[in-house]
């Protein structure tokens, strides 16, 4: 291979690694045909449901399909070296259209120890279908 083609080939490969990441990113942001991203039409909101349970609520105001999900761990006894034990959790939402719906987490796997809620994480992307 002459050392032009190869420098053709490297600034081509270059300019796709630049490239096909940001449009990926532009077509996931994107809600609608109007360019607003799925930030301007969803909200995430937590609340305490008990003592040992937290719920997690989407809203969804999206004029297109979305999908949904939350994650968290709950860790039971999170200072004790032998008690200690994380229990992962997660749900997945399907919004076709605009609505509200919600998970809760629940520390009753506990027991009587002492918990943590955390990595609570949340994220919404455009239906592929």
């Amino acid at each position: 291979m002459s050392s032009f083609s190869w420098a053709r080939w490297a600034t081509c490969a270059l300019a796709a690694s630049i490239l096909v990441p940001a449009l990926a990113m532009s077509v996931a942001r994107t809600a609608s045909a109007s360019g607003h991203s799925l930030d301007d039409c969803t909200a995430f909101n937590q609340d305490d449901a008990s003592e040992t349970a937290v719920t997690y609520t989407i809203t969804s105001t999206c004029k297109v399909p979305i999908d949904c999900s939350v994650s968290w761990r709950v860790v039971c006894a999170p200072e004790s070296k032998k008690r200690r034990a994380v229990h992962k959790g997660s749900a997945k939402f399907a919004f076709p259209t605009t609505d509200t719906k919600s998970t809760t987490a629940n520390a009753d796997v506990c027991g009587d120890d002492s918990f943590a809620i955390d990595s609570v994480n949340w994220s919404c992307q455009p239906n592929k279908e």
